[in-house]
């Protein structure tokens, strides 16, 4: 039997699935989301395409923490349960129809439409006559005390406002209004409501746009992007704040002030959606009054040009500026001295993967010294290349170094960075406070900035499949209370506490960031400190009373709280590779370049755990849009040359996640097979990650993908028959699975190393020696070694005698079975030809080994029977005698003892 590559992309396990209608709206979309709430596992689908302000919302308003499937990822024949809101139409539901002719597939419904003829007909059927089928699971979450977060209200409510037209069309019901208000008491944000919900126009209004449009000026204020439109009118116009509102929407401004003048009168109205522009306060400054977000004044005392002009005063000295610059930077830097050899500084380019070096004055140390300071210049890799063809590479850096260079503080803003870089054309800008450098912004950095700034992408580019995650650092507070254990919340705010009493910055990292985003409940904390790893590490112990096992190479530390509790603290650091397949020389580094280092996108995202700023994402590489697109792609193309034990790691990834190598990175992996790079490598870390991959739940798919990826002739040059995936092969892995998700259902807590089991089964057809070359080969230890070897000797052993005699007491099973560790039991269940040899296994497993002598050690000294070796012999025939049936009471028991071992009874007295 073999299997598509492409399969492995799609979901092939019984699941549940949450759709609605094709072009859905904002109704449709919160419906799905809260039926989320109500069926935890299941499956988000669109069946077909989004309305266009759906897609907007999705793109630009929505945190994305919900991943939305698409039909080709799911494997329609296995949906066993289908959830579809606001419609019971089948031929609204695209290629889901299908599941409906499945007779396994149950259907529930939810649904405000009227009956109508050839409705679905569903399992459970909740259809309630309201404005909206939103309406309905508030109620449900009403009756089940669910409590959404801001975000779920948020989007809620915009489904309720658009689907009853803001309550004025005449399907609304009072169930409508209610449930809007208990929504925001629950944090529902109207200013987004406001944006989304369309409102029709007069053609009064219309035109009105067209020309406030038409008298629109942009100005850019301390990074700031400022609109302001005046008009002149002979009349006064109601409602002119509709107006303004649904131009800032149209034309997604963020600040927008109209002054019009009306008669003998000018008026200001502003709107604002950033923290940086509080309307509010500058509409007190012409007398009127409001929000941060909107506001209006009646000016009195001026010209309509007098009042423009203020009006720009009065930003200039109110916009708080966008101080980026030490959030944007990426520290601590990389620099060299002047006297540096062009040659050496090319290789600390290559080797840190950096286009251009600063050129200081003092080099401080990368590990706790002191900032590099007196910035002197900058080397670029283009101008070091280009010396070294020269024959010039010899020569120190400051010959050739370039001396124009300018910097920025701390403080500097957006657009100041975006002056250096764009306008002076300079390709990395340094971070000074005094001399000393405290990072530096380069031109990648602007670029991901300004392209994850939903202000600065234009939302026409946003297609509905193709919707980038533009919130690259969004706050994750809600999801952590929706996912995550109260008490592993708890513990991430003391870490972040206690960072910041240190001075220092901490994130979680990791497998844990992206099993969070799955909402998969992940406790595998793995901290990264921008500091000193070990001495945080140390400080977070003693305050919890735990203990610290230091790493000081690798510059990491595992803290074992008293509960027993474990996570792992690392400092921000950096690997490269001196060769390929080499280990990581590891140096202290940025939370940045820490996650550039990491194995793949997926595993690249950290969180904010310092105060203040505590559940904010970090996504530097635009992470979550492969994650959303269940993709495995690495960061850098020479990731798999590198360290070629991460292509095990993305297959155990695509198994585990049902996600898929991209095509670029299964190039990268059949390129790095080619090179065999595998021999350079240590093998103990080959082995580690194959050892991952047996201790999955079911490893089959993982195991055909390295045989397609040509990987088998690695790591069993020898396994027998011709190194491929057969029928037999199949079939013995299939066993093993069987045998042990039996096991496991049977005995939870049982220890078992699975791992043991499957490895048994891939060499089953092998002899000992192969086993042997393997373990020697991947240097297993000792113990691990001779378990291996001492059970497939034993075990294939003791099937062949089996054969041989099919039928067998159950006292000859026991003492066949009884010195077999539970791998063995395992892998003699799986390699067994013959039903009845099961079944001999699964009896002595559920029950001939739980057998004990009716009697005890004790109770035949008190019977006059001598302590001695004898007594194991009459102890082992005593459980014999009960697991054939002959003996089933204690005086059974003596009365047979008694009998056969007459002469060990006591004299008479």
């Amino acid at each position: 039997m073999t299997v598509s590559l492409s399969a492995a992309c799609v979901y092939n396990q019984a699941m549940d699935v949450i759709t609605t209608h094709i072009g859905a709206d904002f109704d449709s979309l919160a419906a799905m989301v809260a039926a989320k709430r109500l069926y935890p596992e299941a499956e988000l689908v669109f069946p077909g395409s989004q309305e266009k302000s759906v897609r907007k919302y999705l793109a630009q308003e929505f945190p994305n923490i919900y991943a939305f499937k698409k039909i080709k990822h799911i494997d329609l024949a296995q949906v066993q349960r289908l959830i579809v809101v606001d419609t019971r139409q089948s031929e609204r539901i695209g290629e889901l129809a299908s599941c409906l002719h499945n007779p396994k597939t149950k259907v529930h419904l939810y649904d405000h439409h009227p009956r109508g003829a050839g409705d679905i007909k569903g399992e459970l059927e909740v259809v309630r006559n309201s404005g909206s089928t939103t309406t309905i699971f508030v109620e449900l979450f009403q009756q089940k005390n669910i409590t959404p977060s801001p975000d779920e209200a948020t989007l809620m409510a915009l489904g309720i406002y658009e689907d009853t037209g803001s309550f004025l069309h005449s399907s609304t019901c009072p169930e409508d209004l209610t449930a809007a208000a208990w929504l925001l008491s629950h944090g529902a944000n109207l200013d987004i409501v406001t944006q989304f919900v369309s409102r029709e126009l007069s053609v009064e209004q219309i035109n009105l746009i067209s020309r406030l449009q038409e008298h629109a000026k942009g100005y850019l204020i301390r990074g700031v992007n400022v609109v302001i439109s005046i008009l002149i009118e002979e009349e006064y116009i109601d409602d002119f704040a509709v107006v303004v509102q649904r131009l800032m929407v149209m034309e997604n401004i963020d600040v927008l002030f109209a002054l019009i003048s009306m008669g003998e009168r000018t008026y200001l109205i502003g709107r604002s959606r950033i923290p940086e522009v509080n309307v509010g306060t500058i509409a007190r400054e012409f007398g009127g009054g409001g929000h941060a977000s909107a506001a209006s004044a009646t000016i009195r005392d001026y010209t309509i040009a007098e009042a423009e002009e203020r009006l720009v005063n009065q930003l200039h000295d109110h916009i708080r500026p966008k101080a980026v610059a030490a959030e944007m930077m990426s520290s601590p830097v990389i620099t060299v001295t002047p006297e540096v050899h062009i040659e050496q500084a090319n290789r600390l380019m290559t080797r840190y993967n950096v286009t251009v070096l600063p050129v200081v004055r003092e080099n401080g140390g990368r590990e706790n010294g002191p900032a590099p300071t007196g910035l002197l210049g900058m080397i670029s890799r283009m101008v070091a290349e280009k010396a070294i063809f020269h024959q010039l590479g010899t020569l120190p850096v400051g010959e050739y170094m370039t001396t124009d260079i300018a910097s920025l503080p701390e403080s500097g803003t957006l657009a100041d960075v975006q002056q250096l870089i764009v306008e002076n054309r300079q390709r990395l800008i340094p971070i000074l406070r005094g001399e000393a450098i405290l990072g530096v912004i380069t031109r990648t950095d602007l670029i991901s900035l300004l392209v994850n700034d939903p202000g600065h992408l234009p939302g026409e580019l946003l297609q509905s499949d193709e919707r980038p995650s533009v919130e690259r650092t969004r706050n994750l507070g809600g999801v952590m209370t929706q996912v995550l254990p109260k008490e592993v919340i708890v513990l991430l705010r003391e870490i972040g506490e206690a960072a910041a009493r240190l001075g220092c910055n901490a994130f979680v990292a990791g497998g844990f960031v992206r099993d969070l985003l799955l909402h998969v409940p992940n406790i595998d904390i793995d901290i990264v400190i921008e500091g000193d790893g070990i001495q945080f590490a140390k400080h977070l112990a003693d305050k919890h009373r735990g203990i610290v096992h230091p790493h000081e190479k690798f510059g990491t530390a595992t803290v074992v709280f008293p509960d027993q509790t474990k996570i792992d603290v690392a400092t921000a650091r950096l690997e490269y590779y001196e060769r390929p397949a080499a280990k990581p020389t590891v140096e202290l580094s940025s939370i940045k370049l820490d996650l550039y280092r990491r194995d793949f996108t997926i595993n690249a995202m950290a969180i904010h755990l310092n105060p203040g700023r505590f559940g904010l994402l970090v996504d530097y590489f635009n992470c979550q849009n492969d994650l959303k697109e269940r993709r495995i792609q690495v960061l850098h193309n020479l990731s798999f040359v590198e360290d070629p034990t991460r292509i095990f790691r993305a297959i155990r990834f695509e198994g585990r996640l049902g996600f898929t190598i991209t095509r670029h990175a299964e190039k990268l992996i059949k390129n790095t097979v080619q090179m065999n790079l595998f021999e350079q490598a240590q093998e103990p870390r080959f082995f580690h990650e194959l050892k991952l991959i047996l201790s999955e739940n079911d490893p089959l798919p993982a195991l055909k993908r390295m045989a397609a990826l040509k990987l088998f002739p690695f790591l069993w040059p020898d396994l027998r028959p011709n190194l491929k995936i057969d029928r037999r092969f199949v079939h013995y892995i299939t066993q093993a699975h069987q045998t042990i998700s039996w096991f496991r259902l049977l005995y939870i807590d049982a220890p078992l190393e699975t791992w043991m089991v499957y490895l048994l089964a891939v060499f089953s057809r092998s002899r000992p020696k192969e086993l042997l070359n393997f373990c020697n080969r991947f240097a297993l230890p000792p113990k691990q070694r001779k378990k291996l070897l001492q059970q497939k000797m034993d075990v294939e052993k003791i099937a062949q005698e089996m054969i041989k005699r099919p039928y067998r007491k159950n006292s000859e099973i026991y003492w066949l079975l009884i010195d077999l560790e539970p791998e063995g039991w395992l892998y003699l269940m799986t390699i067994a030809r013959k039903r009845y040899i099961q079944r001999s296994v699964s009896l002595f497993v559920t029950q001939l080994r739980q057998v004990k002598p009716l009697l005890s050690g004790a109770e035949l000294k008190a019977l006059g029977y001598k302590p001695g070796p004898q007594f194991r012999t009459m102890l082992n025939h005593l459980i014999e005698q009960q697991l054939d049936g002959e003996i089933n009471t204690p005086q059974e028991a003596i009365d047979f003892l008694q009998k056969k071992y007459p002469g060990n009874q006591p004299s008479a007295h």
